[in-house]
């Protein structure tokens, strides 16, 4: 199937002409990953959306989920496995807990902290919600075959460890 263009190949022809001398593949991969970031970023949003859950929100559910029974961890392991900000982790917790989805409770380990646990319509929502997220997920990656997903996951797992 052959290439068409895009904007990105707009914005290259661009600077090909008005500065030659620079290598413009930087900026197409760059500008490429950026304007998939906002597509991808739109689409899974609606999905969490569709369950009353922002992106955050999400996230703190699907940690907890992950960690396994009884779907319970410190505030500190919860920020370090999340994909949040310190700052957004508070504000996430106290929404979450207003809709009774997660329960604070006192760390029988440490009477100086809690813990956060999925309450039962915590768990419930955030089963459902992780199934059609992963099906969306899967939605927006069917323009690559199976094997081209493959080997954009090892060269983005490659390029990451550069960073982590």
């Amino acid at each position: 199937m052959p290439d068409s263009n895009d904007h990105i190949d707009f914005v290259v022809s661009q600077w090909r002409t008005e500065r030659p001398e620079l290598e413009p593949m930087p900026m197409a991969l760059i500008g490429r990953l950026k304007r998939l970031t906002t597509h991808l970023r739109q689409h899974i949003e609606n999905q969490h959306k569709s369950f009353g859950l922002a992106w955050g929100e999400f996230d703190v559910l699907a940690t907890l989920l992950r960690s396994g029974k009884p779907y319970c961890l410190t505030p500190t392991l919860l920020f370090r496995s999340a994909m949040l900000s310190s700052g957004a982790m508070t504000n996430r917790l106290n929404k979450l807990e207003k809709q009774g989805l997660i329960a604070r409770l006192p760390d029988p380990e440490d009477r100086r902290s809690l813990l956060v646990q999925l309450t039962d319509s915590g768990f419930e929502l955030i089963s459902q919600a992780i199934g059609e997220h992963v099906d969306t997920e899967a939605q927006l990656l069917q323009a690559l075959s199976d094997e081209e997903q493959q080997q954009l996951n090892q060269l983005l797992k490659k390029w990451l460890a550069d960073f982590e």
